[in-house]
């Protein structure tokens, strides 16, 4: 299992038959507690465009979670597809997201994991 993402590879197109390496989704993950209500909705109303300008989209974004099994206890999740790690870490590394590192810190405590798609 490879918790640093520096040292982790993606997996290659030929691990999974019938895809080819363009075709490989990847999914920006993040449980999120809020602690500012009214200065979170700001950050979620600015990010959103700048996901979208990356070529991100929300498959789930707050709703109801239901732990089946474990400890974990996410206050908050959200999901995004992306066409690849490397849009993902694009979009990481923008100057627009990075604007938004304040606002989003001082409204949220926010744990993210990037997952490769098959």
């Amino acid at each position: 299992m490879c918790y640093n993402s520096e040292q982790c590879s993606s997996p290659s197109a030929d691990q999974f038959p019938g895809k080819e390496e363009t075709d490989m989704s990847a999914y920006l993950i993040t449980d999120v507690e809020i602690t500012d209500e009214s200065l979170y909705a700001q950050f979620r109303e600015q990010v959103t465009p700048v996901i979208e300008s990356h070529g991100g989209r929300f498959v789930a974004r707050g709703g109801e979670i239901e732990v089946n099994e474990g400890a974990w206890a996410p206050k908050r999740i959200a999901i995004m597809e992306f066409d690849s790690m490397e849009r993902i870490r694009s979009f990481l590394a923008s100057p627009e997201f990075k604007a938004l590192n304040d606002i989003r810190t001082r409204s949220s405590n926010i744990n993210i994991v990037l997952v490769d798609g098959v």
